[in-house]
């Protein structure tokens, strides 16, 4: 480390003759970006690959130093996916580092491999391509997650266990149906990531350091070889914006609570007093004094990384809050978070479509605890309003009497005699043990979107065929 942080005493050749004495030891250190930003170099190279292209097409340079360029930089990427990027602290960041071995490969030629751009623009389009390789992970790491939850619905269509409010025992739904709720919450996240897509591609090269260049460039012409769908508009802007870095985090961000929420009702689910289902052993540890313990760590680490990527989020915020137009050094900082971020969320998203695809789910003590916690009152309710014509509200104070009396017996509502609930009130009828059975109230609830077996079904059909078109 030492090496790379030693004092030359000489002008750094990259800055130019404007310095008399090289940067000091902490200038450098607090300088340098190769650390983190050589994580961009596929899409530095390629991105030096087209604007030289760009430059012999327009006449800049000559065809002949832009096959040389190419060569180098072809050269160079072989070297950097076999040995890794080196880390020389006085060149700074990849940019430079790149350059600085293309010059040693090839020569003077490198040196027009800088006509007409700067590293403002430079690092904007490669940050952006990074950025948008990421979306596109992220999104297929989400497709996957779809499918295992879609799969996994469809096998417990019609396996009944509690829904709840407040962690409480609410209304019978089936299993099928709470794991559609992440589908729809995912398809969500998708959907802000492919958002976030169309809106950063655009490509800032050839905006220079600020003000744009003045030689004959094609900008449409890089932007497309890049895969960008046009140039930006305004050259201030685009070496300025981070913008789509702030995107992906606030997608990343939200798409980690969600992943977070179901990490949580797994952990509770695992948990001896709900039992409700078995974590797998590879997504699972144990104790290291409690050898009859199972721990949920994969789960809780996702609920845990769900904070760490919501705090990237903020600091680059916070990073760009204050920022005048255009390039500031502080904007070095935008990298990290983002890099940290990804790492994050596409170890997140493997994690729960592992437990969701191999968990193994106790649907008897599901159903058991639905029949237990009252979870038909709603559905006495309802039959009080439907067949005897009582207002809800009245209706909603009888069934509180039939819970009460039924808790205090121990049993069931659909456990209670009809005399029971006849004393209660005289309007209720024998066949109001038709909707006092879970299996009754989750057939019930048949409208669009609930937790009717057979609705549960088409949603699954229809899950799959807007999976299948993105496959």
């Amino acid at each position: 480390m030492s090496d790379n942080r030693k004092d030359t005493g000489v002008s750094n050749k990259m800055w130019g003759g404007r310095f008399a004495e090289g940067p000091s030891a902490i200038m450098r250190e607090i300088n340098a970006s190769i650390p983190f930003d050589k994580a961009l170099w596929r899409q530095d190279i390629t991105a030096s690959r087209a604007h030289a292209a760009m430059l012999a097409a327009q006449g800049i340079i000559t065809e002949e130093d832009a096959a040389t360029i190419d060569g180098g930089l072809d050269r160079i990427a072989e070297e950097y996916e076999r040995d890794g990027v080196p880390e020389d602290w006085d060149l700074e960041d990849i940019h430079m580092t790149t350059e600085a071995r293309l010059g040693a490969l090839v020569g003077p030629a490198a040196g027009r491999l800088h006509t007409a751009r700067s590293r403002n623009d430079q690092v904007a389009t490669d940050f952006r391509m990074w950025v948008r390789d990421a979306i596109d992970q992220a999104i297929a790491g989400l497709h996957a997650l779809q499918h295992a939850l879609v799969a996994r619905a469809e096998e417990h269509a019609d396996s009944i266990m509690p829904g709840f409010t407040h962690l409480q025992t609410a209304q019978p739904v089936t299993l099928g149906h709470h794991l559609l709720a992440y589908y729809e919450m995912i398809a969500r996240d998708v959907s802000r990531f492919s958002d976030a897509r169309v809106r950063m591609n655009e490509s800032p090269l050839g905006s220079a350091a600020l003000a744009g260049t003045g030689f004959p460039i094609d900008r449409d012409a890089t932007a497309s070889a890049l895969g960008f769908d046009r140039p930006t508009a305004n050259s201030l802007d685009a070496v300025s914006d981070r913008d789509f870095a702030l995107d992906y985090l606030m997608a990343a961000s939200q798409c980690a609570l969600h992943l977070s929420r179901l990490a949580e009702e797994m952990i509770i689910w695992a948990s001896q007093p709900f039992g409700f289902i078995r974590m797998p052993d590879t997504l699972s540890t144990g104790s290291s004094i409690m050898p009859q313990k199972k721990n949920p760590d994969a789960a809780e680490l996702v609920r845990g990384h769900a904070g760490r990527v919501i705090g990237c989020t903020t600091a680059l915020m916070i990073t760009m809050k204050g920022l005048p137009l255009a390039y500031s050094k502080d904007m070095q900082d935008d990298k990290p978070p983002v890099f940290e971020a990804a790492s994050l969320l596409g170890l997140s998203i493997a994690a729960m479509t592992g437990m969701v695809a191999d968990s193994t789910f106790n649907t008897d003590r599901m159903r058991q605890a639905a029949e237990l916690g009252y979870a038909t009152a709603t559905d006495l309710a309802d039959w009080l309003v439907r067949e005897a014509d009582i207002p809800f509200r009245e209706a909603h104070h009888i069934t509180g009497a039939a819970v009460k009396l039924a808790e205090q017996r121990g049993v069931a509502l659909d456990q209670l005699s009809l005399d029971d609930l006849t004393e209660i009130d005289s309007r209720i009828g024998e066949r109001v043990f038709d909707a006092l059975s879970v299996d009754a109230s989750v057939a019930s609830r048949a409208s669009y979107g609930g937790t009717a077996p057979e609705q549960v079904r088409a949603q699954v059909k229809r899950a799959k065929a807007r999976l299948a078109e993105k496959d």
